[in-house]
């Protein structure tokens, strides 16, 4: 780490490294071709200031949707959406959604589109493989067909890059491109070349958009309390601005003595009695459930591994307000609990619930899997045959080569959902479940190269589930007395159609239980009745995914 003169200074503390701030790489990526540009500043520089002028004739000095279209030629709805992006990616700005976004961090997001995600690993057991996934599909046909590239996207056999490796990875694109942020942020002043350039306190501060420095555990420190230049500076007199050229070369230094680290951090654990997949943070840790934003272990708790058995987690058995669920098949899990953002990776054959999102939920490579999440946001990409039981406040983002998907209506709830809704700032009034958008067939931020065109191909999008094939899913109150809460039924409102078909098979059940009592049958007959239905519910279970929920009569 780069010594200070002032000892005061949090920087100075061998563990307060720098640290990317994941939630604009992994939830903050719009694969619309003409939001990435490659040319470094020239286009984004020339944008800005547009932007800027545009902001200046706002009271609130920031620009909207409209401004945005206009601005960068995109359009309404793609504008929103970078609206709607930026309000779950960001670490605390409630203004946006209502009077629109501030010039500098809507350059840095623009800026970082065009970062490419590290490619998912292969497995390295093929043999575990083979027991979890499924040898032949209804898509071996179509996959076939296809060429060794789309090949390699349509497999979803992959696993999720490690933290570490992700950590690095975001790290070394900062490091290379951090001249040129730094200049988007900077101000001209009188002088000759870089050095005309210089940053305010405020400017800097819009760089925890993308980093922050702390340690696991621990608060984040401030970035202009960690900065030697701007540290215990006088809220009322303002730091001077300082050369854009000394904030890089301490910047550089910082992300360099972090990408030691993590270095370090991988090897000892590749050479310790600890695997490499990298669980920064176990599932057994125990974390509050209040969430606030200031303090949060550096990494999302994992859910990992769970084959043919059911999990539960509620808020006490999670460290942090994020969760990765990874590699599950064939399981219930359920995650009851209050929750910032949530990534399911990998899974097949599985039901998932999540509780409350405040922030966004990603769904990626995942085959016959049923979602059930109440979330601000949702975005699935490279999906197979799955259904989406959504409480959604934003739309569906749908990206990548997805084949076969529903969507349907929220369908459950649990004794404190409304609580854990209302602390995440989800509102059941909205559902926007049914309106999906679809982008790219082919995600520009992977780091395959792409045949020129196809990413203006369109993605799949979803179909609504037919509502007679929409249930109610039941959630048991395993935790009656310990964690009760308020919430009696589902704070989603059904539509019309889909009330109107739960109606009708209640009433069709009814007469059918009727039926049944006033029939006179001989005992031999009866038997063959009850077999006959129990043959009937078995392969309705099956056909359904319902068996999935029997698991949870197997315990953990």
């Amino acid at each position: 780490m780069t010594d200070t003169t002032e000892p005061s200074t949090p920087s100075t503390s061998s563990t307060a490294y720098v640290h990317p701030r994941r939630e604009p790489f992994e939830h903050g990526l719009i694969p619309i071709p003409k939001l990435i540009f490659n040319d470094g500043t020239q286009t984004l520089a020339s944008l800005k200031e547009k932007l800027v002028h545009r902001s200046t004739q706002s009271p609130t000095h920031r620009v909207d949707s409209l401004a945005v279209s206009e601005t960068l030629q995109i359009s309404p709805d793609h504008a929103q959406l970078i609206i709607d992006t930026l309000a779950v990616v960001i670490e605390s700005d409630p203004e946006i959604e209502a009077v629109g976004v501030d010039v500098c961090d809507l350059i840095l997001f623009l800026y970082i589109q065009s970062y490419k995600r590290l490619l998912p690993r292969t497995h390295k057991d093929s043999a575990a493989v083979a027991d979890v996934w499924p040898s032949t599909s209804a898509f071996d046909g179509y996959l076939s067909a296809l060429s060794p590239l789309q090949l390699v996207r349509s497999n979803s056999r992959r696993l999720m890059p490690s933290q570490a490796d992700e950590e690095a990875h975001q790290l070394s694109y900062l490091q290379k491109h951090l001249a040129n942020i730094l200049s988007l942020l900077a101000d001209s002043v009188e002088g000759e070349g870089e050095e005309s350039l210089v940053l305010t306190m405020e400017k800097f501060e819009h760089l925890e958009f993308l980093i922050y420095f702390g340690e696991k555990g621990s608060e984040k420190i401030p970035l202009s309390q960690a900065a030697p230049f701007f540290a215990n500076s006088d809220p009322d007199m303002p730091a001077a601005p300082v050369p854009a050229t000394q904030v890089h070369d301490w910047l550089l230094q910082n992300i360099a003595s972090a990408l030691e680290h993590v270095s370090e951090t991988v090897s000892a654990k590749e050479n310790g009695p600890l695997n490499a997949s990298d669980q920064d943070v176990p599932m057994v840790d125990a974390y509050a459930s209040s969430i606030k934003p200031s303090k949060s272990a550096r990494g999302p708790s994992y859910i990992e591994g769970i084959s043919k058995s059911s999990c539960v987690k509620q808020a006490s058995d999670l460290k942090g307000s994020s969760v990765k669920v990874v590699n599950c098949h064939e399981s219930v899990i359920y995650i009851l609990a209050p929750l910032r953002y949530a990534t399911i990776y990998g899974c097949s054959d599985a039901t998932i619930v999540l509780g409350a999102v405040g922030k966004a939920v990603r769904v990626e490579h995942c085959e016959r899997v049923h979602v059930i999440a109440a979330t601000k946001r949702i975005c699935i990409a490279n999906c197979r045959e799955c259904v989406f039981f959504l409480g959604v406040n934003q739309r569906p983002l749908i990206v990548g080569d997805n084949h076969k998907l529903q969507v349907a209506p929220y369908n459950t709830f649990y004794s404190q959902l409304e609580e854990h809704m209302n602390q995440v700032g989800i509102q059941a009034t909205i559902n926007r479940w049914d309106d999906p958008v679809a982008l790219g067939a082919v995600d520009p931020h992977d780091s395959l190269s792409h045949p020129a065109g196809v990413s203006d191909v369109e993605a799949e999008s979803a179909i609504r589930l037919d509502p007679d094939q929409f249930t109610n899913f039941l959630i048991p109150n395993w935790f009656e007395g310990e964690s009760s809460g308020s919430t009696k039924d589902n704070p989603f409102p059904l539509p019309d159609v889909y009330m109107a078909s739960q109606h009708r098979n209640h009433k069709n059940l009814a007469e059918i239980k009727q039926i049944l009592r006033e029939t006179q049958l001989e005992e031999s007959r009866k038997r063959e009745l009850s077999s006959a239905l129990h043959v009937q519910f078995k392969d309705w279970l099956y056909a359904s995914g319902n068996i999935r929920q029997l698991y949870c009569l197997q315990g953990d």
